[in-house]
């Protein structure tokens, strides 16, 4: 009589199936929409069409979201997106300053401005910022290859 012991494990029999889900390959699709939406969700934010000049300053870091003043080629004067009238500039621009009154320092405000519009339109504008106290003024425009803000305080 032959001896018989326990199945053998040789025969496939003892093992298990793997129930694991292997999540490397979703991790690295997660990775790659994440850094495409960090990269163009910056160029997503202009929402009013202005012709920028081009200059080849580099850009301003930035540490608050500023208020953006544009005026487009038309003279259409917008604050944000909202597009609003000359009369109604000075009171917009002192809720702007009440808003940021416990501040240290006065808010960083962009002006956008077209390149066909008359240098006296934005003289104007930046004028009145300057009246009010809003003294953080940087000018958009767009570098040779991406857009860059020229800083400078007026």
């Amino acid at each position: 009589m032959a001896m018989s012991g326990p199945p053998s494990h040789r025969r496939g029999r003892g093992r298990a199936p793997m129930a694991d889900i292997n999540v490397t390959p979703l991790v690295d699709v997660m990775l790659v929409l994440l850094i495409i939406f960090m990269v163009t969700a910056p160029l997503l934010v202009t929402g009013v069409p202005v012709n920028l000049p081009e200059t080849r300053a580099k850009g301003l870091d930035q540490d608050d979201k500023p208020a953006v003043v544009s005026i487009d080629r038309d003279g259409g004067l917008y604050i944000d997106e909202t597009q609003i009238s000359d009369a109604e500039l000075p009171d917009r621009l002192a809720e702007i300053v009440s808003a940021n009154a416990g501040k240290a320092e006065p808010p960083q405000i962009f002006l956008r401005a077209d390149t066909g519009l008359d240098y006296g339109r934005v003289l104007r504008v930046m004028g009145e910022l300057n009246r009010v106290g809003l003294n953080k003024v940087a000018l958009v425009s767009t570098g040779g290859d991406e857009a860059a803000a020229s800083g400078g305080s007026e």
